[in-house]
């Protein structure tokens, strides 16, 4: 039996009301959710439009397709759910025949059905194989990375990835593990970080394996080059007046996408003017619709935790 297709694909969607009223939808016009999940902010989007609009939903998870598919029965506007990496966006589109959308959304990072399926290997909470894939048909898997990077990678990744002080430590207490027996589950690798992490460092705060699941699932799909390719390709698919909503969650995703988005914004001066006394800057082709990030209200702190650490940015394309 598969247990990961018995489980509902329950996510509850985060600033669910500040990327809707962010979006600014057209009844007609189309929309991109780049990370489909189990169609929390896609049924939303649905709701308002009409039967001449379209949703364009990608996923690389199979279960959060089949949810999805089930929970946007009733609504009338044209759907498309594509199996994908949301950065191929724009072979998605050439394949539908559609040049340009009238907005975007991408919520990065795993979902709480993939959290809550002990099966998929995400959590520290639920003992089960290494895994981590979104995309179960992938070859890399978090069993390979564990047991197969060589120590400075394996630090690398979860200094970088896990912002974890405790980096170099962990990496070499999962290399010394590994030469006497591979690490197979979540549990055995959680059991590693602890002896790893100081007593001291354990008390208090976050699960000491939070941080190194985290690097190791970015790792496993590629999540930061994912996002990367899509924050700079997303924006050229816009029509004028569409709008590129992305959340995330961690400070790394975060500076990717304000990053990418202040370099979209800014007016640039033609290099061939440079220096002349004639030289005018370009004005950009994007504005900043938020000057700071949107984070979740107190009243959805308090009915969803995991919006604690969301953060909204909103650019839209004006010429």
């Amino acid at each position: 039996m598969d247990c990961g297709r018995d489980m509902e694909f329950k996510h509850k969607p985060v600033l669910a009301n500040e990327v809707i009223e962010n979006l600014n939808i057209k009844p007609d016009g189309i929309y991109v959710d780049g990370t489909l999940g189990g169609a929390g902010h896609s049924s939303l989007i649905c709701e308002r439009l009409s039967e001449r609009g379209t949703l364009i939903g990608i996923d690389r998870d199979d279960d959060a397709l089949a949810a999805s598919a089930k929970r946007l029965e009733p609504y009338h506007c044209k759907k498309f759910l594509v199996k994908s990496d949301y950065s191929d966006l724009k072979y998605v589109l050439q394949e539908l025949g559609i040049e340009k959308v009238d907005g975007a959304l991408l919520d990065i990072g795993v979902s709480s059905y993939q959290l809550d399926n002990a099966e998929r290997g995400f959590s520290y909470m639920h003992d089960a194989r290494l895994d981590m894939r979104m995309d179960q048909s992938a070859q890399l898997t978090a069993y390979d990375v564990v047991n197969y990077y060589d120590q400075a990678e394996l630090k690398r990744i979860i200094k970088e990835y896990g912002e974890d002080k405790w980096a170099s430590r962990i990496a070499e207490f999962i290399v010394r593990e590994r030469k006497k027996k591979l690490i197979e589950t979540t549990g055995e690798l959680v059991d590693v970080i602890k002896e790893a992490v100081p007593a001291s460092a354990r008390r208090g705060g976050h699960h000491p394996a939070k941080k190194t699941f985290q690097a190791i699932r970015i790792e496993v799909n590629d999540e930061l080059g994912q996002l990367r390719k899509a924050a700079a390709e997303y924006s050229e698919l816009l029509s004028v007046g569409g709008r590129l909503c992305i959340i995330t969650f961690h400070s790394i995703e975060d500076r990717i996408v304000k990053n990418q988005f202040k370099e979209l914004t800014e007016a640039k001066v033609d290099e061939v003017m440079r220096g002349m006394p004639m030289a005018q800057e370009d004005e950009p082709d994007f504005r900043k619709v938020t000057r700071k990030p949107i984070t979740a209200s107190d009243e959805e702190l308090e009915d969803n935790p995991r919006s604690r650490s969301a953060k909204l940015r909103v650019i839209e394309r004006v010429k």
